[in-house]
C-alpha cells in the first residue's frame, strides 16, 4: 500500500471534505457527551436551540461571529501564501488597545461618520506592526514565524496588561484593570436594538468577499497563491518573494487588528485582559476548516460561534462540560487536516 498523490482534486470532493470533517467531530464528541450521561441527540438539539432559539441567542451567536470571520481570514490569507501566521490572538489586542487609546485620547470628539473608520484603520495598522516583525526576522536571519507570531501572542498581551494598569486606566472602573473606554461615538451601531449585534457583522463579510476578489481576480492573489504552493518556482516565473509577503502580512495582520477594534468599538467599549475567549487561535481552525476559502472562512465561523454559544446553554440546561464546545472545534481541526490529506492523496496497491 502507497499513497499516492491526486493529479487533481475534484470540485466535488472539496466541496463535500469540510462537511465531513465536521460530520466526524461531531460524531467523535458525541461518544464524549455520552460518555457523560446525557442523551447525544438531545445535546446537540440544546446547542442550536442554545444558540438560534431565541432572539438574544441568536444575535449573541451572530456577535461572536464577528470577530472569528476576521481572524479567520487572517488565517486563511497568510496561509495560502505559507506565512503561518499563528499571533492573530497578539494582534487583535493590540489593535483594541490602539483604537480605544486613539478614541480616548486623541479623536473622540469626532463624529461618528469620521471617528469609526479612522479607528478602524488604527485598530489594523497595529495588526500590521506586530507581525510585519516576524516577517522581518524572516526574511533577514531566517527565523521560524511560527515561533515568533506565537511568542509574540504572550508579549501583546502583557504589553496591553501594563497599559490598562497604568497610562490607560480608567479611572471610573474602581480599581478593575480596563482601559479608558471609547467615547459614544466610536460604539458601533447595533443591527437589531437592545442586543450585542452591531454592524461589524457586516463589515466582516463584506471583507470576506474583498479578500475573494483580491485572491481570485487580482495579479496580487496570483502572486501569493503561486508563492505558497511553489515559492522557488514563483522565484523563477518573476513573482517579487519578499515584497508579496510583506503585503500578505499587512493584510494578515490588519485584519487581525481590526477584530480587535471592532470588538471593543462594538461590544465591550473597553479593553480587558479578557477582551478575547481565545478569538485568534479559533481563527485558526475557522480557516483549516474553511479550506483557507474566504466566503469558507464565513461559514466556518458561523458554525465555531454555534458551538460556543450553543454549548454554553446545552451545560447550563443538561449538566455536560461546556468544554464539550472546544473539544468539538479542536476535533473538527484534526479531521479537516485528515481529509485534506486525502483530498491531495489516494491509497493504492
Amino acid at each position: 500500500m502507497r499513497f499516492e498523490r491526486r493529479e487533481q482534486v475534484s470540485p466535488i470532493l472539496a466541496l463535500v471534505t469540510p462537511l465531513i470533517a465536521v460530520a466526524v467531530a461531531l460524531l467523535l464528541a458525541g461518544v464524549l457527551i455520552a460518555l457523560a450521561g446525557a442523551p447525544v441527540f438531545e445535546a446537540y438539539g440544546r446547542i442550536l436551540t442554545g444558540a438560534f432559539g431565541s432572539r438574544l441567542a441568536a444575535t449573541e451567536t451572530l456577535a461572536r461571529a464577528a470577530p472569528l470571520i476576521l481572524t479567520g481570514l487572517a488565517a486563511a490569507v497568510a496561509f495560502r501564501a505559507r506565512l503561518w501566521n499563528i499571533g492573530a490572538e497578539g494582534q487583535l489586542y493590540l489593535g483594541a488597545i490602539a483604537a480605544a487609546a486613539a478614541s480616548a485620547l486623541l479623536f473622540g470628539n469626532l463624529p461618528g461618520l469620521i471617528q469609526i473608520p479612522l479607528l478602524f484603520v488604527i485598530g489594523a495598522v497595529a495588526g500590521m506592526i506586530l507581525l510585519l516583525i516576524p516577517l522581518w526576522l524572516r526574511l533577514k536571519f531566517q527565523v521560524d514565524e511560527v515561533v515568533t507570531t506565537l511568542l509574540l501572542n504572550f508579549v501583546a498581551l502583557l504589553f496591553v496588561s501594563m497599559l490598562i494598569d497604568t497610562v490607560l486606566k480608567d479611572p471610573m472602573a474602581f480599581g478593575w484593570p480596563q482601559s479608558l473606554p471609547v467615547s459614544p461615538e466610536a460604539e458601533l451601531p447595533k443591527i437589531i436594538p437592545r442586543s450585542r449585534l452591531h454592524i461589524g457583522l457586516g463589515v466582516a463579510v463584506v471583507l470576506a468577499f474583498v479578500v475573494y476578489f483580491i485572491q481570485t481576480r487580482t495579479a496580487f492573489g496570483l502572486q501569493s497563491r503561486a508563492a505558497g504552493l511553489n515559492p522557488s518556482g514563483a522565484a523563477f516565473a518573476g513573482v517579487p518573494l519578499g515584497r508579496t509577503l510583506v503585503l500578505v502580512a499587512m493584510m494578515s495582520g490588519g485584519l487581525a487588528g481590526l477584530a480587535g477594534a471592532v470588538e471593543v468599538m462594538g461590544v465591550t467599549s473597553y479593553v480587558t485582559t479578557e477582551l478575547s475567549p481565545g478569538y485568534g487561535y479559533s481563527g485558526i481552525v475557522v480557516a483549516m476548516l474553511a479550506g483557507l476559502s474566504p466566503l469558507g472562512v464565513v461559514l466556518a465561523a458561523l458554525f465555531t460561534a454555534t458551538m460556543f454559544v450553543g454549548a454554553d446553554a446545552m451545560s447550563r440546561s443538561m449538566g455536560v462540560p461546556s468544554y464539550i464546545a472546544d473539544v468539538t472545534v479542536a476535533l473538527s481541526l484534526l479531521s479537516m487536516l485528515v481529509a485534506i490529506f486525502f483530498t491531495q492523496y489516494r491509497i493504492r496497491k
